[in-house]
């Protein structure tokens, strides 16, 4: 039998009672099972969607949606960025929305956009989407303290703005513990402190980042240095090498992600500073070429795909039943990959070799691409 024909020899697209017909079953029963109901025997799942597959069968949400109330559809709002951090999570969860029998629309914003994120969140529930996921990593300056009212489950991922709803739901936050492991694995190599390269203030993930490493330079009673601010990309990250190579104390550096880590390391090493023999380098969040460049740089892997997988499972449950309790979040996970980018400080040199050092930084002689 042809895939797509019901077994009359009919072209028309299989409904729900060829489907029951083939199973041998009641149409009820076929639409309990494509519902993932309760109180049905596995013989009878297994025989009713081995028949949907066969018949090529695909269930009509839009006619579903008129009985439940419900669109099957979830709402993303997220930054329009080519960023890894943020781009990766929307990959994530559009891979995982896919599973879930759920449509997803997203919509885009723009820093400095006028309508902001509340914009956003007002076209989506003009869609009516059956619940929103705010993947939004920086301050709606235009929102201010407003508390943005919305009538559908929310999850946000990282830190949330000012919402409430129906349930409120978090997931893939933590930075802040990502960034004492990488503080406190530099400590332990025996660095007296750790500088920090840190990312723009308007972001969230920024702020976190720079709270757990000055955290955890206080809890060990550790000098805090000056903090010396990029804007996530590879070339601010060369422009605070250049400033921090004169520096002759300086041992070690947590950079706030990847790019700038790599950009750092380059102007480090033109101006003479080994990675890792006279500087360590941490990075953060483990982008594709973090193993390949030179040294390997040490970095906080972040689980993107994780964090959009629970955070999807829970905001579906909250959808599909409403008047239950949120099912609980595992909490952040920290992952911290030890690469060649960091080792024990050096024998501290002398003033003198300090001045000679900080002479050459000023020079423009070439160093190893990375």
């Amino acid at each position: 039998m042809e895939r797509g024909k019901a077994r009359g020899g009919s072209s028309a697209a299989p409904r729900s009672v060829d489907v029951a017909r083939l199973a041998g079953v009641s149409q009820k029963t076929v639409s309990r099972v494509l519902n993932d109901e309760p109180y049905v025997s596995t013989d009878v799942r297994r025989r009713v969607l081995e028949a949907a597959e066969e018949l090529g069968y695909r269930r009509n949400n839009a006619a579903r949606a008129l009985a439940s109330g419900r669109t099957r559809s979830i709402g993303v709002v997220t930054l329009g960025t080519a960023l890894y951090g943020p781009a990766s999570l929307l990959m994530g969860v559009e891979r995982v929305v896919r599973d879930t029998g759920y449509a997803l629309r997203v919509v885009n914003t723009m820093e400095g956009d006028p309508a902001g994120l509340a914009g956003a969140v007002s076209s989506l529930l003009d869609q009516g989407v059956d619940g929103i996921v705010i993947s939004e990593p920086i301050d709606d300056e235009q929102s201010g303290d407003e508390t943005l009212r919305v009538d559908v489950p929310v999850l946000v991922l990282g830190a949330p703005p000012p919402v409430t709803a129906p349930t409120v739901l978090t997931a893939g936050d933590g930075a802040d513990l990502m960034a004492r492991a990488a503080t406190e694995h530099l400590l332990e190599l025996g660095h007296a402190t750790v500088h920090h390269l840190a990312g723009p203030q308007r972001w969230y993930a920024a702020r976190d980042r720079q709270e757990g490493w000055r955290a955890t330079l206080t809890d060990h009673g550790r000098d805090v240095p000056q903090v010396v601010e990029g804007d996530w990309s590879a070339a601010s990250g060369y422009r605070a090498g250049r400033e921090l190579a004169g520096d002759g104390d300086l041992t070690a550096v947590f950079a706030a992600n990847d790019d700038m880590a790599i950009g750092l390391i380059r102007a480090l090493t033109e101006a003479g500073r080994r990675v890792p023999e006279d500087v360590s380098v941490v990075g953060f969040d483990d982008i594709p070429v973090a193993g390949y460049v030179t040294p390997p740089l040490t970095t906080v892997r972040q689980p993107f795909d994780s964090v959009a997988q629970e955070g999807l499972k829970r905001l579906v449950h909250a959808i599909e039943n409403p008047t239950a309790d949120a099912l609980p979040s595992s909490g952040p996970v920290v992952d911290l990959v030890v690469r060649a980018s960091t080792a024990p400080p050096a024998i501290r040199k002398t003033p003198a070799h300090r001045r000679s050092t900080a002479s050459r930084s000023q020079g423009d002689a070439p160093g190893p691409h990375l």
